[in-house]
């Protein structure tokens, strides 16, 4: 190689030298200096993960294989995820505390099954404002329902369910399941206290219960058009109706 095509080639080499700074530098600009802000017209997405600024979770939307699990502060209890298509909400703390979930499909055989749920959690504990629709075959319910929880947090509570899995006994897996629903206290595990929906036998209801979850005032429209107000016992009978029934 003479000199003159040494002189060229090192001509070429500092032109390409040169051509791949300004890339880079491009490229590193165009990295650096992208606005926080974005905008798409269109995405195709599995999960979104919202998060603060310490990495706690605020909503995960998600399809099904995507779907994140309950976390208590952060980490994982109860089962895995992969199961609850939809948006889960997360609180100040990173504990799951609600969420939105769907699903709906026609059978081979050409019967519907769908359902749309909604909550709201006690703090530390499960959910206590529900929104619900759910359609089996035809058989078709639409419900607001507000419940009283005891104070436990849910973590203990997966706990004590994981323990009583554990009993191998039915009698005594029974035993100890009653004493779970009965909290010293004396309250409940879980109350219903407010219903208010559409039923499958097609009558428009609202139902208000005592502390311990029973029915104490009915007050319903049923499939035929007919109204009816109904005070029960704690027993559960109707100690009192309007309008009265024919005898």
């Amino acid at each position: 190689m003479n000199e003159a095509q040494i002189r060229r080639e090192l001509r070429l080499l500092k032109a390409y030298a040169l051509a791949t700074s300004v890339l880079l530098a491009t490229l590193t600009l165009a990295a650096f200096g992208r606005s926080a802000h974005e905008k798409f017209s269109e995405i195709d997405v599995e999960r979104i993960n919202v998060v603060e600024p310490d990495g706690k979770y605020r909503f995960v939307i998600s399809n099904t294989p995507k779907s994140i699990g309950p976390l208590y502060k952060g980490r994982p209890f109860g089962y895995a995820g992969g199961h609850r298509p939809g948006m889960i909400f997360f609180n100040d703390e990173g504990t799951e505390n609600g969420g939105l979930a769907l699903s709906g499909s026609r059978g081979p055989d050409g019967k519907v099954q769908a359902s749309s749920h909604m909550s709201f959690d006690q703090f530390d504990n499960d959910q206590v404002l529900n929104f619900d629709y759910g359609e089996n075959n035809g058989r078709r319910q639409v419900a607001i329902t507000m419940l009283d929880r005891a104070p436990i947090q849910i973590e203990k509570l997966t706990d004590l369910y994981d323990s009583l899995n554990r009993i191998t006994d039915p009698a005594a897996r029974r035993s100890e399941m009653l004493k779970l629903m009965t909290p010293p206290p004396g309250e409940p595990m879980v109350a219903q206290r407010v219903y208010l929906g559409r039923t499958p036998s097609k009558a428009a209801q609202l139902v208000l219960s005592d502390p311990q979850g029973r029915a104490r005032i009915r007050i319903a429209v049923d499939s035929t058009g007919s109204p009816a107000i109904e005070f029960l016992d704690e027993a559960g009978r109707v100690a009192t109706r309007l309008p009265e029934t024919k005898k």
